[in-house]
This record gives structure tokens, C-alpha cells and sequence, in this order.
């Protein structure tokens, strides 16, 4: 289960290589390596795939690496480099699609309270109002700059994908939780899968979690292997 496979060192090492990049060039990187909305002045296309290899300290790091190192390997090893990279992938774009979409219906009930100047005095200044600390005059423009305007980053939904992915394959492989509490593989993810359902629905903002990324990944992993019609393994 721990043989570091070819394409799950690869990931870590992209993932390593980001993050210190990251502590080198902190703006520089956030800017142009992070996913915005496409309203925002910092979208940029290649964003959908690097923000998957940005990550907003440490510990956020370490816990997707850490998970891709665990249960990576022996996925990559019954399906082959190829396939898992490809799943690896379509995960984090399912997961980052999900997530937007989700951001967008947000964006469109919050504007739907403003006019349409106020609606671009938002698209115009609002990168300069947090810049600067300077909050708009409504509390609706501030709620549609941050959509617009916070980075989107992490490997979180294709990790989201590939741990969904185990659970399908393995499902009664037993997993210890903090190493001390055994628990089955399908138990584990539905009961991921279930958190993250709640916490999405209850619109916790204040946490920063995209958790309909990591909805959108193990939906996009569940219809890749039924696609791919993969049985379990044990």
C-alpha cells in the first residue's frame, strides 16, 4: 500500500515544488496560480488546472499529500499510471466545475439585489477595495466581491476523487482513523461524503472550505468508474 508509484510521487513533488514557490513569491503566485472567478481581472484559463497544485499553508498541504500518499499508490497500482492520472485530473476539474457552478448561483442571487452600476462598480474596484480595506457602501457588493474575487486553491476535490475511488475499490479494506480507530473504507467516505454534503448545505463561509469541490470530486470519480464499468478489488 506504501510503494510510492510513479505518478503519486510526481504529484507530491509538483505539490512540494508549488508550495515552496509559494513561500518564495507569495502575491505573485496567489495571483496568477489560483483560481478566480472568470469576472474577476485575475481569471486566468490555465488557473483551472494549477490551482490544483496550490495550497494555503502547511497543514493544507500536508493533509492532501498525506492522503494522496496513503491511498494513491495502491489505486495507481491495480489501474495503471495512465488511468489513474487521468481520474486524478477529471476529478479536480469535476470538483473545481462543481464548485464554481455552485459560486455562480450564489453570485447571481446576490446580484439580483443590485443594479446594474452598482453591480460594476464591484467589477471595477473591487479588487482595489480589498487591496486597501475599504468596504463598499452596500453589504451586497462586498458578499459579490468576495465571490468574485478569492482565490480558489488546493488538490482537496481530486484527493476528494481519489479517496472515493478507494473506498469503491476496497471497500471493506480497514482504515485506522488517527491510527487508533479501525474503520472500513466505504464507511469512511460515506461518512465524508455525508459531512460534506451538511457543511456545503449550511453555507459555513466562515470556515473557507470549498465543500462542494470536494462533493464534485467524488461525484466526478463515482461516474468515471461506473463509465470504466471497475469492479472492486477486495
Amino acid at each position: 500500500m506504501f510503494r510510492l508509484t510513479p505518478v503519486v510521487k510526481n504529484l507530491l513533488i509538483i505539490n512540494g515544488l508549488f508550495f515552496l514557490a509559494q513561500q518564495a513569491f507569495p502575491s505573485f503566485m496567489i495571483t496568477h496560480f489560483s483560481l478566480f472567478h472568470f469576472y474577476s481581472p485575475l481569471f486566468e484559463p490555465h488557473q483551472v488546472i494549477t490551482h490544483m497544485f496550490m495550497h494555503g499553508d502547511f497543514m493544507h498541504l500536508f493533509g492532501n499529500m498525506f492522503a494522496l500518499f496513503m491511498f494513491g499508490p495502491l489505486l495507481e497500482g491495480n489501474w495503471g499510471s495512465k488511468r489513474f492520472l487521468i481520474f486524478y485530473t477529471a476529478t479536480g476539474l469535476g470538483a473545481v466545475a462543481l464548485h464554481l457552478g455552485v459560486k455562480h448561483i450564489e453570485l447571481i442571487n446576490v446580484a439580483s439585489s443590485l443594479s446594474s452600476e452598482q453591480f460594476n462598480e464591484v467589477l471595477t474596484y473591487g479588487l482595489t477595495s480589498i487591496n486597501q480595506g475599504i468596504p463598499f457602501s452596500l453589504a451586497a457588493q462586498d458578499s459579490l466581491n468576495a465571490i468574485i474575487n478569492t482565490p480558489t486553491l488546493g488538490a482537496s476535490g481530486a484527493v476528494f476523487g481519489i479517496l472515493l475511488g478507494f473506498g469503491m475499490m476496497f471497500p471493506n479494506m480497514m482504515i485506522m482513523i488517527y491510527f487508533l480507530f479501525p474503520m472500513k473504507a466505504k464507511h469512511l467516505v460515506i461518512l465524508y461524503g455525508a459531512f460534506e454534503l451538511y457543511a456545503g448545505l449550511a453555507n459555513h463561509a466562515g470556515d473557507n472550505v470549498a465543500h462542494f469541490a470536494h462533493l464534485g470530486g467524488m461525484l466526478f470519480g463515482w461516474l468515471l468508474i461506473k463509465k470504466w464499468g471497475l469492479r472492486r478489488i477486495h
